[in-house]
């Protein structure tokens, strides 16, 4: 559970970190409103020819009794829409960041200078980034799909396919949109897509806090647009999590404080004794002793 609230604790932190650079937020908000115009245009023709099609998918209904071909055609409508809308939510954040690689890039690799003064940086040229980041959209679009296929099946299922399906349809969608949203700074980071799914499978829990909340948050009609600028900053300090850079940073900063004595001045004195003596190995280094390497046997008289 504690993973649970640090993954919806790294969304608010994301929104938080925009809120604090406005001008960072206006940019990420170009790709998506460019995009979701597309998005609603489909949505639209989906919902106006979603009975037509159901219709012709099911000719066997046909000569049902009144109630029972209703209801059957409709919790298939129902069941057909709430795919494409999942199905929608996860291409979006595809698509938006396809869209908008550089601006989200630099918005991610500012993320990493506030936290830590550095940002990785792939070294590949442009292009050659794009080319990468549509493969391995176009392989989790694929492996969403599937998923999609399964829950839509298992939907059939008497009482299941109404209660815990849903459910299910859900966390799948959060998995694979964190995955898209971390893919940004794991890709500067050289991590590929079958080592990305693996890091984020060992740390479920912290994936789907930050990426169950944000599914049913970007079902809310223009809130995608608002929401991702900081979605991708929330994303960023996520993989520093799962990267576990800012644990070794506070190691750094421990170990840096612990050596500050033993780097400045001479060593301190034993309890109860005298300071060592300059020119000894426990003192000041002197002409007979080395700082540094080991210590070599005088020559023989």
């Amino acid at each position: 559970m504690r993973d649970l609230a640090a993954g919806f604790g790294y969304l608010v932190k994301g929104q938080r970190w925009v809120a604090r650079h406005g001008r960072w937020w206006g940019f990420g908000m170009l790709p998506a409103l460019i995009t979701l115009v597309g998005y609603a245009a489909a949505l639209v023709a989906l919902a106006l020819w979603t009975d037509d099609l159901i219709a012709w998918a099911t000719p066997f209904a046909d000569d049902w009794s009144s109630p029972w071909v209703g209801l059957f055609r409709g919790g298939l409508a129902v069941l057909l829409v709430g795919t494409c809308l999942l199905l929608a939510v996860i291409t979006f954040t595809a698509v938006t960041l396809l869209v908008g690689q550089p601006f989200y890039e630099s918005l991610s690799e500012q993320v990493d200078r506030s936290v830590a003064g550095t940002a990785p940086e792939s070294g590949l040229p442009l292009w050659k980034e794009l080319l990468i980041s549509a493969r391995e959209s176009l392989a989790v679009v694929l492996r969403v799909a599937l998923w999609g296929v399964l829950v839509f099946a298992l939907g059939f299922l008497p009482f299941v396919g109404q209660t815990v399906i849903p459910v299910l349809g859900f966390c799948i969608s959060g998995f694979f949109l964190a995955e898209e949203l971390t893919a940004v700074a794991l890709a500067r980071r050289g991590v590929p897509l079958k080592t990305r799914l693996r890091l984020l499978r060992g740390r479920r829990m912290l994936t789907l806090g930050f990426g169950v909340p944000l599914t049913l948050l970007f079902l809310i009609p223009f809130v995608a647009v608002v929401l991702m600028p900081g979605a991708v900053a929330g994303a960023t300090l996520l993989v520093r999590d799962l990267t576990g850079e800012d644990d070794d940073a506070e190691d750094d900063d421990t170990a840096g404080a612990g050596s500050g004595g033993a780097t400045g001045g001479p060593a301190a004195a034993p309890p109860g004794g005298s300071p060592p003596a300059p020119g000894t190995p426990d003192g000041n280094p002197s002409l007979g002793a080395a700082p540094h390497g080991p210590a070599f046997p005088p020559p023989a008289p």
